[in-house]
Parts: structure tokens; sequence; C-alpha cells
């Protein structure tokens, strides 16, 4: 069997193998994607964990309008061509006029495309950045946090190790859960279970994450009721 991590390689196995069981971890909405056919009963030779479902993407605009009120235009920084970027997008524009602010996409392939994305975007007063979940926001995540100080830029990524790592705030799961708990379904399906008898399932937590000394840093009054919610404060 096969453990595949991420939508990319997820669909790409699933071109190539209708038999070989796979086991996927943090790929968002496998049904709009096309990995399944349905949750609870995949169907096919592939189920496994979800971290987030594209309608999450209105959830960081919401944290970032709430650490960072004045915020009127939001950079929204994802892989270019990575499978889950139209659903997010197509969420966070939505959501945008209740927030009053302007999404301004940035599909970006490498590290130099992060740094002048960033320096053109912050030309203007007021921004905000969303870091959708993506390998090359991974790699490249000091840099993409740097340049959220250099530029005074908020900044809600989605996993934890950003915000420990110096990013103002991480709202999403913990993914060495989702691999914990895939190496369940990988047991059960070597033990004879069937891939497509085992529901595909969702996150059972989700963390907010909040570092103080980079809010200070950009003089930031983080509300009493978003230090209430969060699971950790980096002071």
């Amino acid at each position: 069997m096969i453990l595949a991590v991420g939508p990319v390689p997820t669909l790409e196995l699933q071109k190539v193998t209708h038999g070989t069981p796979i086991v996927f971890v943090q790929v968002p909405d496998p049904v709009e994607l096309g990995v399944v056919a349905n949750i609870a009963r995949p169907g096919a030779n592939i189920t496994g964990f979800t971290h987030f479902e594209m309608a999450f993407a209105g959830k960081w605009l919401e944290a970032l309008k709430e650490i960072a009120p004045r915020t009127r235009r939001v950079m929204f920084m994802s892989l270019a061509g990575h499978p889950a970027w139209p659903g997010f997008l197509r969420t966070i524009t939505a959501s945008a006029p209740s927030f009053g602010v302007e999404v301004v996409p940035a599909p970006v392939s490498s590290a130099a495309e992060i740094e002048r994305s960033v320096e053109e975007f912050a030309r203007e007063p007021n921004g905000g950045l969303v870091v959708l979940p993506s390998p090359i926001a991974s790699i490249h995540s000091n840099l993409i946090i740097g340049l959220a100080a250099r530029h005074r830029i908020p900044a809600v990524y989605p996993f934890r190790f950003y915000a420990s790592d110096g990013g103002l705030m991480s709202f999403g799961v913990d993914p060495a859960d989702l691999f914990r708990r895939a190496a369940s379904y990988v047991d059960r399906i070597l033990r004879g279970e069937k891939a497509a008898d085992l529901p595909v399932q969702a996150p059972t937590k989700y963390e907010l994450v909040l570092n103080l000394k980079t809010a200070k840093a950009l003089g930031l009054d983080v509300p009493d009721t978003l230090l209430a919610r969060a699971d950790e404060v980096i002071e």
C-alpha cells in the first residue's frame, strides 16, 4: 500500500493505480478534488485524512480581521497550480465583502516570486496576509515570516510551526495527529480491510496559536476574546 501526503501526489497516484490501496494525509476537500466519490464510503482504492475544507479560508480571514481590524487588503498566497487553490480562493473571495476587504491573489512558484509579490503588495497600506497550506509555503516559511515582519504585514498561517518560528498567528490542525491516525488505517488495510470501506476522516481539533512578541512588534493589541480562545500563546 501507499501513504500519500498532500493533494498533488494523491491525485497523481490516483491516475496510475486503481488496485493498490492508498491512504492520504492532508488533502483538502477530497470530494471536490475528485479523490473520492463519497466521504462515508470512498468506493475505490483511496481513503484518508483531510486537514481543511475549502470553507476554512473564511476562518483564516475572520481571524486576521480580528487581530488586525484595520486590514483592508488581503494577500492570499499559495503554490501556483495547487489543486486546492481555486476552491480556497473562491471561498475567501466570497467572504471578503462581509469583512470589508479586497482579496489579492498571489500564486507563487519560487522564493523570488514570493519576495516580489510581498514587496509589491506592501506598497499600499492596511494589508494583511493569509498563507494557504502548500509545499512552497512550508519550504520558504522563514522567508515569508521575515518578509511579513520587514513590511509590518499581519499574517495568518495554517500550522503551528509558523507561529513558533515568529509568525503572528496560526490557525489549523496538528499534522502529527493526522499521521498518527493514518497509521491505524495502514494497519487495518494491511490486515485485510478495504480502503473503499474506510470513511475519510476530518480533523478532530483545530488549534489557534498566537505570537504576542510578533503582535507587539507590529503594534497590534490582541483582543481578550482572541486570547481566551487561543490554545497556545507564545511570549
